[in-house]
């Protein structure tokens, strides 16, 4: 029998810890399940990584300063303040509601979904932008950061995979590192929660996909 690879190991290391933190979490209390997070096993921190990344890794977010649980208080808003015109359609993430509106270029459709933010103003980008790229079924794989804090992470993880934290679409901002994108982790939602990236429900960033453009406009404010 051959030997095993050390990036299977890695990654089998990396799916069996993923386990059994889920399968701990379904018999724990509720405390538990909001202290780990579900894809790395690792303990839930307040602020600690510097620099707006993937929205991968640990989940972060302040007990003290956040008690909604996946929910956004937000409103119907127009577009006519943020933007100029509606060319290629517009998109307005709102990082107070927690939440993304999205209108199409000819005015008649309109969106508003609950999002995930960054955990703290150092990893917070505002201002405008834009969709560059569109991708469904993201891969996924650790800045250099998260390899050396996490070795035994796999270097890779495919579309699909339910351990991918990028979820099942992604739309690339102009902004290096900043996307917007699903996840299968929906405690995050409606919280301050990631590393930079808006999070959505899968089942709303799959909408938002099929309605968006590259090209489509971007505020984050």
């Amino acid at each position: 029998m051959s030997t095993p690879t050390r990036s299977a190991l890695s990654r089998r290391n990396f799916l069996t810890s993923a386990v059994a933190v889920g399968a701990a979490s379904s018999l724990a209390a509720p405390a538990f399940a909001q202290a780990v997070d579900a894809y790395t096993g690792q303990t839930l921190q307040q602020v600690g990584p510097t620099g707006a990344t993937p929205d991968a890794g640990l989940v972060q977010y302040d007990t003290t300063k956040d008690s909604r649980h996946n929910i956004s208080s937000f409103t119907m808003q127009d577009w006519q303040p943020h933007f100029q015109n509606l060319t290629n359609g517009a998109i307005l993430v709102d990082l107070t509601s927690r939440a993304l509106h999205f209108w199409s270029e000819d005015g008649q459709t309109y969106r508003l979904f609950p999002t995930s933010v960054p955990v703290s103003p150092e990893l917070t980008r505002t201002g405008r932008t834009e969709i560059i790229k569109k991708v469904e079924g993201p891969t996924w794989a650790p800045t250099p950061s998260m390899k050396k804090a996490n070795p035994e992470w796999p270097d890779f993880v495919p579309a699909g995979d339910p351990l991918n934290p990028m979820g099942t679409h992604a739309l690339w901002l102009s902004w290096q590192y900043y996307r917007i994108h699903g996840t299968h982790d929906t405690r995050k939602i409606g919280r301050k929660s990631s590393n930079g990236c808006i999070g959505m429900y899968n089942e709303h960033i799959k909408q938002l996909f099929g309605l968006t453009k590259v090209g489509t406009q971007v505020v984050v404010l």
